[in-house]
């Protein structure tokens, strides 16, 4: 898969998924700007692959707009968006409160828009090879037990998706949703670490609790969801839009 001559944005791109993907596409050609909170881990990122690292929280507008101008001038005009920055908070629905239903929003769902927004008229300018890509989540399509926020956060982050999927059709520019399932990322750390904290039980059987429902018994790599997340980014994805693709080892069949 090739993206030579293509740039691309990620947000939240300092760890996890988010490096993945830019280590993906930097290895596939593209010249990549990432964004982020931590400067520290944007700056291995940039060190291992190239990339623009700019320090961007996506609940400021201001950030988000000062980003995309410094990736106008330093890398040009984007045809590839992924936006990843995201928050998994987990509680059960009556302890969740206003202040995580409202952080869960702003990050998840808010900060794509404002991401996409920014970088749109680059993504539309690309035509055939525009693409906006989202890193959802299974929670996407499915609901999980104490994740009422981020779920349905993510559900909204789908729906967007979808609704650009329609609006950006004709114009050549394909949305897509990969939805990643437990993914070996700092976020499983913290949910094996609150099965831990709330159950007594061990390290080991917090994790096999999570992959039961998992047809192949175990975790995804972040490297796993890059490579898909590469494929709905390239020429081989031209004809596919508003889709829902699960790396997830067979948890979601629908």
């Amino acid at each position: 898969m090739d993206l030579s001559g293509r740039v691309a944005v990620i947000s939240g791109g300092g760890r996890g998924i988010g490096a993945a993907i830019a280590r993906a596409f930097a290895g596939a050609g593209a010249r990549v700007a990432v964004s982020g909170r931590d400067e520290r881990a944007l700056a291995e990122v940039a060190a291992q692959t190239g990339a623009l690292a700019t320090r961007c929280d996506v609940t400021s507008p201001a950030d988000v707009d000062a980003w995309a101008r410094i990736v106008r001038e330093r890398v040009g005009p984007p045809a590839i968006v992924v936006n990843n920055a995201g928050v998994a908070p987990s509680r059960r629905f009556q302890d969740t409160d206003d202040a995580t239903w409202h952080q869960c929003f702003e990050i998840n769902l808010h900060g794509s828009v404002r991401v996409t927004r920014a970088f749109l008229p680059d993504v539309l300018a690309a035509g055939k090879a525009g693409r906006i890509l989202f890193i959802a989540s299974t929670a996407a399509r499915i609901g999980f037990s104490y994740t009422s926020a981020y779920s349905a956060s993510k559900h909204a982050v789908l729906g967007l998706c979808r609704s650009l999927a329609h609006e950006l059709g004709a114009k050549g520019p394909t949305s897509n949703c990969v939805c990643p399932g437990w993914t070996e990322t700092d976020m499983l750390d913290r949910a094996i670490g609150k099965v831990v904290e709330k159950t007594g039980r061990s390290t080991d059987a917090a994790r096999d609790e999570l992959v039961r429902a998992v047809p192949m018994r175990r975790t995804m790599t972040a490297d796993e969801v890059a490579r898909v997340t590469l494929f709905l980014a390239g020429d081989g994805a031209s004809g596919v839009t508003g889709q829902a693709w699960h790396v997830d080892g067979g948890q979601v069949m629908a």
